[in-house]
């Protein structure tokens, strides 16, 4: 896998060096590539509203035989 660089304001770069360091990333861009793969799985599989009703279910939130 190819490296690609991107440009951060020098500021936004040393709050990341800092932020970084301090909760144990072995590097800034260990860091970035973490919160980037983080955001990214949150849109990665949406989920349908019959799926989102079967787990619903499924745990017992729903009783599909109740008329309340």
């Amino acid at each position: 896998m190819g490296r690609t660089k991107i440009e951060l304001d020098k500021a936004l770069w040393a709050q990341v060096q800092e932020h970084a360091a301090s909760v144990g990333y072995s590097s800034p861009e260990e860091f970035l590539e973490h919160l980037i793969e983080k955001e990214l799985a949150k849109s990665a599989e949406p989920v349908s509203d019959e799926a989102a009703a079967r787990k619903i279910r499924g745990i017992g939130y729903i009783d599909p035989g109740l008329d309340i």
